[in-house]
């Protein structure tokens, strides 16, 4: 037998396997990982997380996510000072020192505003929320399967942009061949300028069920620089 129709037919296999493994499919199996019981959108949770950055003192984050009642509380301790912000379904509460009256100028030094408690509530709901948060309604996310190396080793990776009332950086998040955990991610404000940061992960925390990044650590794109590391300790 000549091998020509074998090899002919193993390679519209492969091309077939290789156009079906969409950007969407990869998310899917990856989500499959990390929430395998479809938890996140009604989680009750409650953690703590620890930040190192370069010269400055350890900054200590509780956090209490309460999706079903649309509560969020982050409780943030550093160099002995406590400042807390609640925000129930879009309502906003503040203390700092445990106290609910403090001046207008600690409220501007602590950022105690709804602006500002919006803005971490969705910055840790998105972080701890992936891969599950790239099925959010203004996500755009190339089909495309990329392969692209990071440190030394090779993943694939989803290329995904955002419509602009969401936001306007682009993404690239790096997953695991073998079992399509989120390993890595990385964000440009202008890729063209190599300018944003990649974050690495590693080890991991189950809250809830669901299998969440333990140790992220931070750096510059351009030059590698060292910007900090978070720990979900608890």
């Amino acid at each position: 037998m000549k091998p020509f129709p074998l090899l002919l037919c193993l390679c519209s296999f492969l091309l077939g396997w290789t156009q079906d493994f969409t950007a969407e499919a990869l998310l899917e199996r990856s989500i499959g990982y990390h929430d395998p019981n479809g938890k996140w959108a009604s989680l009750q949770a409650q953690f703590t997380v620890e930040m190192e950055t370069p010269n400055r003192p350890k900054r200590t984050t509780v956090l209490e996510l309460d999706f079903p009642k649309q509560r969020f509380k982050s409780t943030v301790i550093r160099d002995g000072v406590s400042t807390t912000a609640l925000m129930e379904k879009e309502q906003c509460t503040h203390w700092y020192n445990d106290s609910a009256i403090f001046s207008e100028d600690v409220a501007k030094q602590y950022g105690l505003n709804c602006a500002r408690t919006t803005k971490m509530r969705n910055y840790y709901v998105y972080l701890y929320g992936l891969p599950m948060k790239l099925k959010d309604t203004g996500t755009k996310m190339d089909p495309k399967v990329y392969n692209k190396s990071l440190k030394g080793e090779e993943f694939w990776c989803i290329k995904v942009r955002y419509d602009e009332t969401v936001g306007k950086d682009t993404w690239y998040f790096y997953f695991d061949k073998k079992d399509y955990r989120l390993r890595h991610y990385q964000f440009y404000h202008d890729e063209a300028k190599n300018d944003g940061e990649y974050i690495l992960l590693s080890e991991e925390a189950v809250v809830q069920g669901i299998k969440m990044p333990k140790v992220r650590a931070w750096y510059t794109n351009g030059d590698d620089r060292y910007l900090g590391t978070d720990v979900l300790v608890e």
